[in-house]
Formats: C-alpha cells, sequence, structure tokens
C-alpha cells in the first residue's frame, strides 16, 4: 500500500497546478480523464468557473480557524479528482481554504484514470467514487483518514434518494448543486474538523 502511495504522491501537482491544468483543458476544449466526450468537456467547463468562484467568494470564521489551527500533526492530503467530477468543483476549492489555515497540511491533487491501482485501493462500496481524499501521516507513511466522495451531508441526501428512487435523476442532481452553493463549504470544513480531531486523539493513545 505505501509504494503505491508513495506512487501517487510522486504523480500529484499542488491545487494551484490543477486549477491551472483545469483552465488550460477548458482553453483547448478537453477533459482530463480517459474519456473525451463532449459532456464531460463541457462539465470541465462549468466546474472550472464553480472552483473559480468558490476560490474567490468561500469564507471560513474565525471560530471555525481556530478549532482546525489546534491540529499539530503534519499529513499529506492526497486527494483523488478529475476535472468533469461536480462534486469535486465544490469540494476541491473548500479543502484548499482549510489547507491555507494549517501549514501541518500539504495538499496535493491526483488524477484517478492516471492511478487506477491508486483509485482501486480506496474504493467506495466497490465505486471509483470521486473526489476521494487520503489522509496521510508524513513521518510514518500510514493512511490515517479517509473521506468522500461527499460530505456527510450531502452523502445522506444522496443515500436516501436513491434508496427510494434506485438511482439519481437529472433533477435531483441540480438540486444538489443548490445544496452544495446554499451550504457553503461549511457542512466540508466541520467535517474535516471533525476528522482531524479523530486523527488527533487516536494519535494520543498510540
Amino acid at each position: 500500500m505505501k509504494t503505491i502511495i508513495q506512487s501517487g504522491i510522486k504523480k500529484s501537482m499542488s491545487y494551484d497546478a490543477y486549477l491551472n491544468l483545469v483552465k488550460e483543458l477548458v482553453e483547448n476544449r478537453m477533459t482530463t480523464g480517459n474519456e473525451q466526450t463532449i459532456t464531460l468537456i463541457n462539465y470541465t467547463k462549468l466546474n472550472e468557473r464553480r472552483m473559480r468562484r468558490w476560490n474567490k467568494n468561500l469564507q471560513i470564521s474565525s471560530a471555525l480557524k481556530n478549532k482546525l489551527l489546534e491540529f499539530k500533526i503534519k499529513i499529506t492530503w492526497l486527494v483523488i479528482t478529475e476535472s468533469w467530477c461536480g462534486d469535486a468543483a465544490h469540494i476541491l476549492p473548500v479543502f484548499n481554504k482549510i489547507a491555507e489555515v494549517n501549514y501541518n497540511i500539504n495538499y496535493r491533487v491526483v488524477l484517478r484514470d492516471e492511478n487506477p491501482q491508486l483509485i482501486n485501493a480506496f474504493l467506495t462500496f466497490g465505486s471509483k467514487a470521486i473526489p476521494k481524499l487520503i489522509v496521510i501521516d508524513d513521518i510514518s507513511g500510514e493512511v490515517l483518514e479517509t473521506y468522500g466522495p461527499r460530505p456527510s451531508e450531502a452523502e445522506g441526501y444522496v443515500n436516501r434518494f436513491k434508496a427510494s428512487n434506485g438511482g439519481l435523476t437529472d433533477s435531483f442532481k441540480t438540486d444538489l448543486q443548490h445544496w452544495y452553493n446554499n451550504d457553503k463549504g461549511q457542512n466540508i470544513i466541520n467535517d474535516i474538523i471533525q476528522l482531524l480531531s479523530h486523527i488527533e486523539s487516536a494519535s494520543v493513545y498510540q
């Protein structure tokens, strides 16, 4: 597992480099991933706008910043994604804002289809769901936690709809985008604070 993780880190890029990649793809009418379809290309274009908006407008309150600053363990966040992923366009900018608050977090982005061994090691109920955050201890190289593909409230929303309807409809996907816009990243921030607190608590008892 450590070999797969280290390979993923070596192939990864910074968040800023990822933004530049997506911008370049949009300019050239392309997308990341193994498939170059019009639909995925259009999703990439839409997601580039979403990320720009979140990068500009997303706010973390002083109280939540103080909670994030309590985390003292040096870790790497390796986030598996693709440019066409709608959830990722809302989530990755929030991860970046959090990483900017706490410098113990080394935030890296890696593409799913270019790293099949990595995503296969971190399936979600057998699916290659993205985005997927892998939290790695910088000293031991061990995986401490994973997170994703969606924040807790959105995941519950999705699961309840699937249970009632057997799958996700286009209208539901639109509703989910509205949920992200209304939530303004706060569910993700609180999820991550809880995740970091769990990691720190576990380290105390090791």
